[in-house]
């Protein structure tokens, strides 16, 4: 079991990254206007961001308390962990505004509508490149959690 909630929680995290990665790149195809090929990879790779997400939060919470490989007294006293779960939560905190606004572009898409809040297109470019970075930040904090360094 552990070695399985440990290989979904790594590929969650290839995932992840990738499909955000991408996200930001259709995000910035879309400056010209709303078109619908750009679109369409947008959704695909919001979707794939939102299902990573969930299957790295879910594969997290089993190994840091499943008793599934170290105790949950390691994570807890784990300064790295909390640096790990701030960036992580972070991503989560910033990921409202887009979620939100995906959301209503799909509705508006489906409904042949213009797809609300589109001029906002600079800012939700911005708020994609900080959660990518907040990404990239993660393995770094738990390799070092891993490792027990800064155990207190």
């Amino acid at each position: 079991m552990a070695l399985v909630l440990s290989a979904l929680h790594v590929l969650a995290l290839g995932v992840g990254l990738g499909s955000v990665f991408m996200r930001g790149r259709f995000l910035r195809a879309l400056r010209s206007g709303p078109d619908p090929r750009a679109l369409h990879g947008l959704f695909a790779a919001d979707t794939l961001w939102g299902l990573a997400a969930a299957l790295w939060l879910l594969t997290g919470l089993a190994r840091a308390f499943g008793h599934v490989e170290k105790a949950p007294e390691f994570y807890l006293r784990n300064g790295f962990y909390w640096i790990k779960m701030t960036l992580f939560v972070s991503v989560v905190a910033l990921e409202i505004w887009p979620m939100v606004t995906f959301i209503r572009w799909r509705g508006a898409r489906r409904g042949a509508r213009p797809l609300p809040g589109f001029d906002r297109l600079p800012g939700l470019v911005l708020v994609d490149d900080v959660e990518t970075a907040l990404v990239v930040l993660i393995p770094f904090a738990a390799a070092a959690m891993a490792r027990g360094v800064w155990l207190f």
